[in-house]
């Protein structure tokens, strides 16, 4: 399970499957691959197989380029909280965001697509194994699942506007229309959304936002109740070193190469519990 945190995140969550790797956990061969938000992006790679993680990693690296400047202004923070205050479910706090995102002045969604698309340095398409991409209904709130299905209500859609549509950030992204719906973040209605993985016996969530709220669940609250539910779980949330590697601004694309590098070095202190966790 890989959740939301920008660009910064995706760059994080990415070190983090790094330095597993090093210790002996390749979590990449995991049946189930969740991404949601920045997230999406490190999901769609790991998915793919087209890059070893040493060459993903490497690639956490390298300055992006192409990208568009994103921050989420005080204003726009603002009305967040009182989103979360006025709402009693993530699907109310979904509608009020929703209603924000379509209110807002961003870039073109063509603009913004094509940004999307350019994170990908190969064809990308969706993969055989099992890829779930989240994003969230902008009018009445629901968590909706993409999967690359030939059947079904989101039949057809392809990966990168899934993925563009994973990422719409309320207030800094446009909404993207797709399916015959608008869709907004999928990290709206939780930061994790760890409940996709029910049923699994073994779950890893790798969430660089690690917070809740009285609407979103937190990653930590998602694994206790997969936990009670009798699979075998583990959440790896930011450290203080990691945190300081983000600095404030998850969108901001420069700090993805210190955020990496702190995944990678964070994962030393997770591989004994993750360990235990993908051994079963």
């Amino acid at each position: 399970m890989l959740g939301a945190g920008g660009m910064t995140g995706a760059g994080w969550e990415i070190g983090i499957l790094k330095g597993l790797a090093e210790t002996g956990t390749d979590l990449t061969t995991a049946d189930l691959i969740v991404g949601s938000s920045g997230g999406v992006v490190a999901a769609v790679q790991v998915a793919a197989g087209k890059l070893s993680l040493d060459a993903l990693y490497e690639s956490q690296l390298i300055e992006p380029t192409g990208e568009l400047p994103g921050h989420l202004g005080a204003g726009a923070i603002a009305k967040y909280a009182v989103a979360v205050l006025r709402s009693h479910t993530p699907e109310e706090y979904g509608q009020r965001l929703g209603r924000l995102a379509a209110a807002a002045e961003t870039v073109t969604p063509a603009a913004r697509r094509e940004v999307v698309a350019g994170r990908f340095d190969h064809e990308v398409s969706w993969p055989d194994r099992r890829l779930l991409v989240t994003a969230v209904d902008a009018e009445s709130g629901e968590l909706a699942a993409f999967d690359g299905a030939a059947s079904g209500p989101y039949a057809d859609v392809s990966l990168v506007d899934a993925v563009t549509a994973s990422c719409a950030i309320p207030g800094v992204w446009p909404v993207v229309d797709l399916a015959g719906r608008r869709w907004i973040d999928g990290g709206v209605h939780s930061t994790a959304n760890a409940h996709l993985a029910a049923g699994y016996e073994r779950v890893v969530i790798i969430a660089p936002n690690g917070s809740g709220n009285k609407v979103i669940v937190s990653p930590d609250r998602q694994g206790a109740d997969l936990a009670a539910a009798g699979a075998r779980v583990e959440v790896v949330t930011p450290d203080a070193e990691s945190k300081r590697a983000f600095g404030r601004n998850s969108l901001d694309p420069a700090r993805r190469v210190p955020a990496a590098r702190a995944g990678r070095a964070q994962a030393a202190a997770h591989a004994k519990a993750v360990a235990a966790v993908w051994a079963g």
